[in-house]
């Protein structure tokens, strides 16, 4: 995921630039108070401190308990978390961490009662995508963030760029629509990325993917019998990638893109069109236009689609191990349905960062800054925070209807079991690690690349994979009818 997507592509309706906080635990007994221990991914914000003493005064109010939240910055998580769950230590509420695997190990506490019992207001009003794509082995480990159920992939523009030259981006909506545009602004400022991509840009298309979007396992979303492909080798892909590399060959795709990893700032000019992520909640550009400090306006690239990647994007779980797991999970069900707690971690302190303007707007104030407050996509419902006032009616009842019409992915709810085929798996991210960048960059040929990719490919194991994905597949179709 982009570093600033981490904070942003999934914040919602909050516009929300930081990191929620986690946590803290304490076994209880009768009479005894409740503090439970929370873990969360990334940083705390500076006023952390009273953030919590303000939220805990409302928790403890309701629920009879308090948090101790306690963060692992990005960088460390993967691993500190494998290690507190290899422990068995003793802690109540995560932000999920490997929950496919985790769940099937048996590291959390199984929900499927419990939710709906001591969070029965955020379970019911749950999008069923979430219940669907959250459940493993027919039980829920997973107390989902309402935020974006589904998601679509964008062309997003530079507007400063595009009203400078006079371009027209009206009639987008694939990659080759977009070459007449990249090369009109190309010929004006051939110093400027016209499609600003670097090492970790993976093409798109309207797939769904069993593992991830990084191996060659797909399934095409329109088709009647979800079949297991290699999208290197179906035409349409092909011919996106003999694009990119006419793209790159006219210099449309920056010389480094294969080795950049520094990417190209969202807040700056050194790029013309990028492809994002986006989701209902972004209420179309409004969150890339305030990451951006400018204005991006955006032209979609797929359809959008509920997937299993999307819906376990912010899972709490509450550890097997907790001594107060209905206790945990009666706290998660209060910041996922209390505007008042919710609001208040989100957008900061009130009266200091925002104030409310009617029953359900806010406007900012210069208490609101990056770091005054956590943020929306991994901290509770988005929707019950309040919004600005940019954010009309219409727009929150265009998010709703596109939530109703967008499609679940056919393979919703799918998740393989990869303990059959884990050497081949590595050898074939071995292989893709050697391909992926250059081919999907547009840096080599592909009707060169790809025959001695895919010929790797066959060589660590591919059909083993596909014919073991496959079965799986098969039966996990045959059990929902």
């Amino acid at each position: 995921m982009k570093k600033w997507q981490k904070y942003l592509c999934f914040a919602g309706a909050s516009l929300a630039l930081v990191s929620l906080a986690a946590c803290g635990s304490k076994s209880s007994s009768e009479g005894e108070d409740v503090k439970l221990l929370m873990y969360q991914v990334g940083e705390k914000p500076d006023n952390f401190d009273k953030l919590m003493e303000i939220a805990n005064a409302r928790i403890k109010e309701k629920t009879g308990a308090t948090l101790d939240l306690q963060y692992i910055g990005w960088g460390d998580w993967d691993d500190k978390m494998s290690t507190i769950i290899a422990s068995g230590e003793n802690y109540d509420i995560a932000f999920a961490n490997n929950y496919v695997v985790n769940s099937q190990k048996g590291a959390f506490a199984d929900l499927t009662e419990l939710m709906p019992k001591y969070a029965k207001e955020t379970y019911d009003n749950l999008n069923p995508a979430y219940i669907k794509g959250n459940t493993i082995n027919g039980k829920l480990y997973a107390f989902p963030v309402d935020a974006n159920v589904y998601a679509q992939q964008m062309l997003s523009f530079n507007m400063d760029l595009v009203k400078k030259y006079g371009l027209d981006i009206s009639g987008i909506s694939s990659y080759a629509d977009a070459e007449k545009v990249l090369t009109e602004f190309h010929e004006k400022e051939p110093n400027t990325a016209a499609f600003g991509i670097g090492q970790v840009f993976s093409m798109s298309g309207d797939y769904d993917y069993p593992l991830t979007k990084n191996q060659p396992f797909a399934v095409k979303i329109e088709e009647g019998k979800p079949t297991i492909i290699n999208q290197y080798e179906d035409e349409t892909f092909k011919e996106n990638l003999r694009l990119m590399h006419k793209w790159y060959q006219k210099g449309l795709i920056p010389s480094d893109a294969a080795t950049n990893t520094e990417g190209y700032p969202l807040d700056g000019n050194t790029w013309f069109m990028r492809e994002e992520t986006q989701g209902p909640m972004d209420y179309g550009d409004t969150i890339l236009t305030n990451a951006a400090g400018k204005e991006i306006v955006s032209r979609p690239l797929t359809k959008p689609l509920k997937t299993t990647s999307q819906v376990q994007m912010a899972n709490f779980v509450v550890s097997n191990s907790s001594k107060n797991k209905e206790k945990a999970v009666e706290v998660l069900a209060l910041l996922n349905t209390d505007p008042e707690l919710l609001n208040g971690l989100v957008y900061g302190v009130e009266g200091e960062a925002w104030e409310k303007v009617g029953d359900t707007k806010i406007k900012f104030l210069d208490g609101y800054q990056p770091k005054m407050h956590m943020s929306a996509w991994n901290t509770g419902n988005n929707k019950i925070l309040y919004t600005q006032e940019s954010i009309t009616d219409e727009m929150i009842a265009a998010r709703d209807k596109s939530i109703e019409e967008s499609k679940e992915s056919p393979i919703l709810g799918f998740t393989v079991e990869t303990k059959e085929i884990k050497t081949e798996l590595s050898n074939i991210a071995n292989v893709m690690n050697r391909y992926k960048a250059s081919i999907n960059t547009g840096t080599v040929d592909p009707d060169e690349a790809l025959p001695k990719l895919i010929s790797d490919l066959k060589d660590a194991g591919w059909d083993k994979v596909q014919k073991e994905v496959q079965m799986q597949l098969d039966e996990f179709v045959a059990n929902k009818k």
